[in-house]
């Protein structure tokens, strides 16, 4: 899909889904929504992963009501 020409956004569904495109390396940017709740336990967001990811935050967004929207570009090393 990178090679294709053309821009657009693909939503990836489901944490295992996620978990395969971002160990690849096919995720380009996440979006993420915080809610003032604060909850215990539960499943994690992603999966521990022994490489770490950076990001950069490109966009931050409220609504009116409590809810941020987060938008982070994956910081890829340049290629030589």
């Amino acid at each position: 899909m990178r090679t294709a020409p053309g821009e657009g956004d693909i939503a990836i569904g489901g944490a295992t889904l996620a978990a395969e495109a971002a160990a690849a390396g096919l995720i380009d940017a996440y979006r993420a929504r915080v809610y003032p709740v604060l909850v215990g336990g539960g499943i994690p967001f992603l999966p521990q992963r022994e490489r770490r990811v950076g990001l950069q935050l490109v966009e931050t967004r409220t609504s009116g009501s409590p809810v941020v929207h987060l938008r982070y570009r994956v910081a890829r090393r340049a290629e030589s």
